[in-house]
């Protein structure tokens, strides 16, 4: 049988150490997925990897695979394999075009040198979804970076001096931001509530340039209560775990939007902390929102998970969880409906 080959060129040692991954890791899962072998050829100049197989298609597929990935490498200090993994599901589903988009489009650039750009084709939307538009609503899982590409869009649009302010805000607390009860000062107080945004806040900035935009009021965390009463005029302002808001604290939050303002809005319907029987402000604005001009809707879905590949696989199996349990919810009602007509 006739060998098929494919040459992709690589443009240095330290990408195709990245690419191949730690004990060959990655391309071992490409062999196994296309049914191909994969293997380095060391250059002055460049390395080569070489594909080769007996199907031409599975060939093909799997040089397509390692281009992409090769250009992933070039952002990225590691190739994990999540990563791999979506890269091989987005091919073999026919999404050879949309991979094309991820290339280039570094959001901006950490303290530590490390570019910060879109991983997967629902952030690359996501991402253009927030320059386009005044109000965004980032919603899906954990791990789909949806607060975290948010505040990166926030500190380029700083940097560019696009607006003069972020403000970050989330509910202090799941049912009805109550805090009396913590130990020390206000700031002590919601200090854990908010730590996911001074993370991200660190990792773009640095913590002592951080402190200085907080301190010169550039920068404000603050529970979504203080949000009250306020214009926010020239800022780029984030809601993150909005499904733990009441439906009257989203309508508050976003008549709060002033001029030359930018709004995202993130959380995770699946894990609303609200007492049972309260609705989502998030879930209500979905509803609302939907068709009003300049205001943008994205779902994320498990493919756009990016820690670790177990936690898309319990997100997977929490949803098949769920529907099971609403599908014997709706067959136990309609047999309790047969049963009363008869």
């Amino acid at each position: 049988m006739e060998k098929y080959t494919r040459t992709v060129k690589i443009e240095s040692s330290e990408i195709t150490a990245r690419l191949f991954g730690s004990f060959d890791i990655n391309v071992r899962m490409l062999e196994r997925s296309f049914d191909v072998k994969i293997h380095n050829r060391a250059g002055e100049d460049s390395d080569a990897v070489i594909i080769s197989g007996d199907d031409s298609d599975s060939v093909n597929m799997a040089a397509d695979a390692v281009k992409y990935l090769k250009d992933m490498a070039k952002y990225n200090e590691t190739l994990t394999e999540q990563q791999v993994g979506y890269v091989m599901e987005m091919l073999k589903d026919g999404n050879r075009e949309e991979l094309s988009n991820l290339e280039g489009g570094c959001i901006c650039i950490t303290t530590r040198g490390k570019p910060i750009k879109a991983k997967t084709v629902g952030q690359k939307r996501y991402v253009e979804a927030i320059e386009k538009n005044t109000v965004v609503f980032g919603i899906g899982p954990a791990g789909t970076g949806k607060t975290f590409l948010a505040v990166a869009m926030a500190v380029k649009a700083l940097r560019e001096k696009q607006v003069s302010r972020i403000i970050l805000t989330r509910p202090a607390i799941e049912a009805g931001e109550k805090l009396g009860f913590l130990p020390g000062d206000l700031q002590s107080k919601i200090d854990p509530y908010l730590r996911p945004l001074y993370d991200a806040m660190y990792e773009m900035m640095g913590a002592e340039n951080y402190q200085r935009h907080l301190e010169k009021g550039t920068i404000e965390i603050a529970p979504l209560a203080y949000m009250r009463g306020r214009t926010l005029d020239d800022c780029f302002i984030i809601l993150d775990e909005a499904q733990n808001a009441t439906p009257e604290q989203m309508k508050m939050f976003l008549t709060r939007l002033g001029f030359n303002s930018k709004a995202v809005v993130t959380g995770d319907l699946t894990q609303t902390d609200l007492p049972s029987g309260q609705k989502s402000g998030l879930a209500v604005a979905v509803k609302i929102l939907g068709e009003v001009e300049d205001i943008y809707i994205h779902a994320f879905s498990d493919k756009d998970v990016v820690r670790h590949k177990l936690v898309q696989q319990i997100i997977r199996a929490y949803e098949k969880y769920e529907k099971s349990i609403a599908e014997k919810k709706t067959t136990g009602k309609n047999n309790s409906r047969q049963g009363a007509t008869k």
